[in-house]
């Protein structure tokens, strides 16, 4: 059971327990959340924008529906009338204990009024409840606008009119996902399920600023959900709309015995038909769904950065951020090409580090069993499972993988066998390989040590299997940088970078810088800031390198090719030669 004065709000404690247990959004998923409104936003006003068709509608006798109008022209004056009540269906308008908010003759469409003269009018107050609506019973806030001079009460039968009173209310189904049974069962497979009733709060009512000549029958949805007709006269009453768009997860409570009152700040304000579109599209499930439950549904913690990202940031700024956005996915794309090329082509692993893509398929395989065991979005995980099947690939780049069909797995299946490439074992590249992870092993295995009991004695978890796979994603997330370093170390030793795939490095970093200014314009955890920082770090640290281990055009090298153009005299013994195996570049 919710209560929902304020559009409900009501949750339950282990489904929000699972949410909290969910990796905090990157700064792209953030964005791609936004971008992807944008589109739907676009394709409802798209299908709005063609117009009513009445020439297709007919009505029982088989004339065409004339096109209707609002029951309340521009201009007419108005009387709200908000009242609180336990009961779904509203009667008692004799109770004054019940109006929570009275306010008479506001002017519908009205743009300039109030106190700010934005046309918006607020009233706060406190909302008494019983011991019912403590032990998650519900509560329900009714709204009733009507012509100047007339009432709502039907019984009062001189001021009552029908056409001049439109009304809606926030029952327990809307608002809440506290009594959504499919969150329920989600909750359910990590423990006893107790739903708790919540309270937001503000609410805000708008009254649609819209005088559009609908057909019954021809409003495109989801708006055709709000436009009500008379059944009598055949036109549509002003649209009603709960705006609790911009309440935060974090800003509710829970009720419980404690509470005797909730506070209560209720917002009167005029919407326009362009906005109401953008609100109804939020609400509005997703058309994707047939390619799959949670394809393009967001978290509540996602859906907060996005509304936290459009309230707290400049615009100008915000507009910034998601040109900058798109930038990232095409050098996203563009380093995911470039070290395909690289390895691809690549014919000598000398300087390269055969450990470190051993590692990253280490890394890639932790943090798909994380996002698995967690319940990541769809495309994620899709993401993620691409980039480990790269690393498996470039397995077969860096050693010669075969089938050994001599020795069998359960005498039956073929085993996979291993062994170095000739570029790797007769240069120097393995000996510093192997030294930099040996070093490596020195600082990481204590720290691992040391984050698996930090991890055991304050972070809550599933079970075994989910603590060993969060340990080591949070292990990675936070110590993963470390394993960068032997590529370096291999540098320092060889006194070279020319092995490098520097078009993939220039383009990851890129990101990495990108990814600073989403983590410090966008709400995000500090460990992640942190992150950005260290990779920028590293980044430098190769480009000293790239300074300092400068290529020699006039070195000869084994295969007696020069960089230096022929007939130079310069003599090429006063410059420091590179390691014997790496061809000069220009």
């Amino acid at each position: 059971v919710t209560s929902n004065g304020s559009a409900g709000g009501g949750e339950a404690a282990a489904a929000a327990e699972t949410q909290r247990q969910q990796p905090a959004p990157n700064a792209w998923q953030v964005i791609k959340g936004i971008l992807f409104r944008i589109f739907i936003i676009w394709a409802i006003s798209s299908w709005f924008r063609r117009g009513p068709a009445p020439q297709e509608q007919s009505s029982t006798g088989g004339t065409p529906r004339a096109p209707s109008r609002n029951l309340f022209p521009k201009d007419t004056l108005m009387d709200l009338y908000v009242y609180i009540s336990e009961h779904e269906h509203f009667t008692d308008f004799n109770v004054s204990s019940a109006l929570f908010w009275q306010k008479r003759d506001l002017v519908y469409g009205d743009w300039t009024s109030g106190e700010n003269a934005d046309g918006c009018y607020q009233h706060s107050g406190e909302v008494d409840i019983s011991q019912s609506v403590q032990q998650n019973g519900s509560i329900y806030i009714h709204v009733y606008f009507t012509k100047s001079g007339f009432h709502p009460d039907p019984r009062q039968k001189n001021l009552y009119r029908r056409l001049a009173t439109v009304h809606t209310s926030r029952s327990e189904a809307q608002g809440s996902w506290g009594r959504n049974p499919e969150m329920i069962k989600r909750a359910e497979d990590y423990g006893p399920v107790e739903v708790i009733s919540h309270w937001h709060p503000n609410l805000t009512i708008n009254m649609v600023d819209d005088h559009t000549p609908w057909v019954k029958g021809s409003v495109p949805p989801p708006l055709d959900q709000y436009v009500k007709f008379d059944a009598v006269s055949g036109d549509y009453y002003p649209i009603l709309y709960f705006n609790d768009y911009w309440n935060l997860q974090r800003d509710y409570f829970p009720i419980n015995e404690s509470l005797r009152r909730l506070p209560f700040r209720l917002s009167f304000c005029p919407l326009s038909l362009w906005r109401w579109q953008l609100y109804a599209a939020q609400s509005t499930k997703s058309p994707w769904n047939f390619l799959g439950e949670d394809l393009y549904e967001q978290s509540d913690e996602e859906q907060d950065s996005v509304k936290v990202a459009l309230l707290e940031t400049n615009p100008y700024l915000l507009a910034l951020t998601i040109i900058v956005s798109i930038v990232h996915s095409i050098f996203e794309f563009l380093a995911f090409k470039n070290d395909i090329q690289f390895w691809n082509s690549r014919q000598s692993l000398e300087g390269l580090s055969v450990r470190s893509v051993f590692f990253g398929v280490f890394q890639s395989l932790v943090v798909l069993l994380y996002i698995l065991d967690n319940e990541t979005n769809f495309v994620v995980q899709v993401s993620v499972f691409i980039g480990l099947l790269i690393d498996l690939w470039k397995i077969t780049k860096v050693m010669d993988v075969r089938l050994d069909h001599e020795q069998k797995v359960a005498g039956v299946f073929p085993r996979l066998s291993f062994k170095d490439k000739s570029t790797y074992i007769e240069s120097s590249t393995k000996v510093y390989d192997d030294m930099a992870f040996q070093y490596l092993s020195w600082i990481l295995f204590p720290l691992l040590g040391c984050y698996a009991v930090y991890s055991l004695l304050y972070l809550e978890h599933k079970g075994w299997y989910s603590w060993v796979l969060s340990m080591l994603y949070g292990f990675l997330l936070t110590f993963g940088f470390i394993t960068m370093t032997p590529q370096l170390f291999i540098n320092y030793k060889l006194k070279s970078v020319a092995h490098l795939p520097w078009r993939m490095l220039t383009y990851k970093a890129l990101n990495t810088f990108i990814d600073d200014l989403f983590a410090f314009v966008i709400k995000m955890p500090m460990m992640y800031r942190i992150g950005c920082l260290r990779d920028d770090v590293v980044f430098f640290i190769y480009l000293y390198q790239r300074w300092i281990y400068r290529v020699d055009p006039t070195r000869v090298n084994e295969f007696g090719v020069s960089g230096e153009a022929p007939g130079s005299t310069q003599s090429s013994t006063s410059h420091p030669a590179l390691p014997t195996g790496v061809p000069p570049t220009p």
